[in-house]
This record gives structure tokens, C-alpha cells and sequence, in this order.
């Protein structure tokens, strides 16, 4: 990491990582999908067209995430 990166507080490099990845995001179409991702995602909507499940609420998957840990 750069020095004067590393000089800055860490409430400052937080806010500079954010600002970077929202940036990214915003530009989320220069960033096509790979072969792999695009297969995955046509399997997983399959997997729901095929059995229409909901999946699990986040905070259940995370509550499990966190008790394995």
C-alpha cells in the first residue's frame, strides 16, 4: 500500500474505497458477464423456474454463515 495511503485516517480510505466502487458499479455495463457467469445464472434461474422456491431470507442465511464460523 502506497505511504501516503496509509497516512490518511481509515474513516478517509473507507470513504475513497466506496466512492471507487460506486463508480464501478455505475459503470457495470463495460463489464460483461463471462461465459461461466452467464451459465450460472441461466442454471439458478432454471433451478427456480423448475421449482418456483423463494430461497431463505439473508438474515437466515447470515445467522447460519455466522454460526459456522
Amino acid at each position: 500500500m502506497s505511504t501516503k495511503l496509509q497516512a490518511l485516517p481509515v474513516e478517509e480510505r473507507i470513504r475513497i474505497v466506496e466512492d471507487l466502487w460506486d463508480s464501478i458499479a455505475a459503470d457495470q455495463k463495460s463489464l460483461p458477464l463471462t461465459a461461466e457467469q452467464k451459465a450460472e445464472l441461466n442454471r439458478r434461474l432454471d433451478s427456480y423456474e423448475a421449482d418456483r422456491s423463494p430461497g431463505r431470507l439473508a438474515a437466515d442465511a447470515v445467522a447460519d454463515i455466522r454460526r459456522k464460523l
